[in-house]
């Protein structure tokens, strides 16, 4: 049975290019990505899907009276694709409850640090101001938190001699291209059990 995926947007949407490129070259087994939505009329990422044929649809959260609005509509759309996994790929917007709760332990993100470190937003910048040693990526769960879900995988990217933010940017984000695509590999092949915070690969 194939996997419906559904990818929350808000950019340019490389991380999306690396979960389609991935499926398509048979990485990520028995999935496919059945629609893109995003919170931005002109993010990328939505040329990105027609491109791939895939369906791309933008939700003005102006449009609905507020987040609860906006929200429903959100899950009226993965319903109308029958979606299993809700991945956010640059999405800026805080996840409400409602669709949490639909989507418990079957919505996972990535993010540009080690969390728990440097939660939030230009977490590269928060990681080189700081003058840590070591940053890299996190994929993880979506709970209700900014960036506090159960943890399911990490990369570490070494801060190098002369580094600035934008270079150590760029090398955080080879690696989001390795590790969201294998965190989606181990969800689709129902490998990855959740007992509380801790994420068990089976």
């Amino acid at each position: 049975m194939t996997l419906n995926i559904a990818v929350l947007v808000s950019g340019r949407g490389s991380n999306l290019q690396s979960i389609i490129d991935n499926i398509e070259n048979g990485y990520i087994p028995d999935a496919a990505i059945k629609v893109v939505v995003s919170d931005k009329g002109d993010a990328y990422a939505l040329e990105r899907a027609n491109d791939q044929g895939i369906d791309a649809v933008f939700i003005d959260p102006s449009a609905f009276g507020g987040k609860k609005g906006y929200e429903k509509e959100v899950l009226r759309t993965l319903a109308k694709y029958d979606i299993q996994l809700v991945l956010l790929a640059g999405y800026m917007r805080i996840i409400g409850r409602d669709v949490i709760e639909a989507y418990k332990n079957r919505m996972m993100n990535i993010h540009p640090a080690l969390l728990p470190s440097f939660m939030g937003l230009h977490a590269q910048k928060q990681a080189f101001d700081y003058g840590v040693k070591v940053a890299g990526c996190t994929v993880h769960f979506v709970d209700e938190g900014m960036d506090t879900g159960p943890i399911i995988l990490q990369r570490c990217v070494p801060v190098l001699e002369g580094d600035t933010e934008d270079t150590l940017a760029d090398r955080i984000l080879e690696q989001e291209h390795k590790i969201y695509p294998e965190a989606v590999k181990l969800f689709a092949e129902d490998r990855l059990k959740v007992e509380g915070r801790i994420v068990s690969i089976l």
